[in-house]
Parts: C-alpha cells; sequence; structure tokens
C-alpha cells in the first residue's frame, strides 16, 4: 500500500510505502487526511494505515539542479510508454531498454535509456534499434524538469487508490 503525500497547500507532491507515511506522521511532520480501512497493530496500539497525508509546514523547494537519473524518473520522463510500440506500461512490469547496447560500450544515461515493453525489448535484443528494425518514438533526452508529482503522472490513473482521487488533478 502507498501513501500520497500532500504539501501544506493540499497540492501532491509524491506517493511513498505507507511505513514511511507513518514515521512521518508519528514524528510529528505530517497530519493524516485520509486513511484507509485497514488498520495497523502495533503491541499497545491501533492506528489507521495512512492513505493521503499533507505535510503541517511548508516544504522547501529543492534547488535548479539537474534532474536525477533514475528508473522511476525515465518512466516519468517516457510517460508509461513504451518508446517503440507508444503502449501504455504499468510500472511494475515496465523494462528499461539501452538503445545502444551496453554490451557494445553503451552507457547508463538520459541519452541512451528508454522506457519498453517486454515484448519490444526482447525484440530488440542486443542490437540497435535500426538493427533490429524497429524505430523509436522520440529520442531519449535528458529533461530539464520533471513534473511535480513523479511517479504519479500528471493526473489520476486507474489502478491508484479511489481516496487519492480528491487530490490529484482529471
Amino acid at each position: 500500500m502507498e501513501t500520497l503525500i500532500l504539501t501544506a497547500a493540499f497540492e501532491p507532491v509524491q506517493r511513498v510505502p505507507w511505513q514511511r507515511a507513518m514515521t512521518l506522521w508519528m514524528g510529528g511532520r505530517v497530519e493524516v487526511v485520509e486513511a484507509y480501512d485497514q488498520p495497523v497493530r502495533t503491541a499497545q496500539n491501533h492506528y489507521e494505515m495512512p492513505a493521503v497525508v499533507r505535510f503541517l509546514r511548508g516544504v522547501r523547494k529543492r534547488g535548479r539542479g539537474r534532474v536525477k537519473f533514475s528508473r522511476k524518473n525515465v518512466y516519468v520522463r517516457d510517460s508509461g510508454m513504451c518508446q517503440f510500440c507508444g503502449r501504455y506500461v504499468e510500472r511494475s512490469v515496465a523494462t528499461f531498454d539501452h538503445v545502444h547496447p551496453r554490451s557494445r560500450g553503451g552507457r547508463t544515461s538520459w541519452d541512451n535509456v528508454v522506457l519498453a515493453c517486454f515484448g519490444c525489448n526482447q525484440k530488440k535484443g542486443n542490437r540497435t534499434p535500426t538493427e533490429a528494425g524497429m524505430k523509436l518514438l522520440s529520442k531519449p533526452v535528458q529533461p530539464k524538469n520533471l513534473p511535480r508529482v513523479w511517479g504519479l503522472g500528471t493526473s489520476w490513473q486507474a489502478g491508484m487508490p479511489p481516496v487519492w482521487r480528491t487530490y490529484l488533478p482529471d
């Protein structure tokens, strides 16, 4: 289960495991706005499992540095779409393909890694897209910034907990 974190102004920031949200709540940094029906039990107490929490104070904006390379950020950059066939890929089954294969000296960097579905990744294999007869939908580049709600996309999506719908844009 995951928890949606909101700023003090009720803007979505990110999603985290419910355990992290409990730590923030117990530390007095957030308040629980919505809870799941599932309780969290300790040896002495029962708590509601947080579905949506809100920071009590403002969140410091991070510096305008480079966007960190990570699997999550590649997924967000490519909007959850396979860059070969254009189909939406669930985050849990998404694969990441090196355009120029690593075995041929390709690096793991923003300009060489794209999101791919399992079928396209298998079809391309250890070849370049040209050698495999495949075409990239967009050239991989390092983004200047990512949507504020990393990992969530820009709106509510099927599969997300219904209690989040109120807090995410349509």
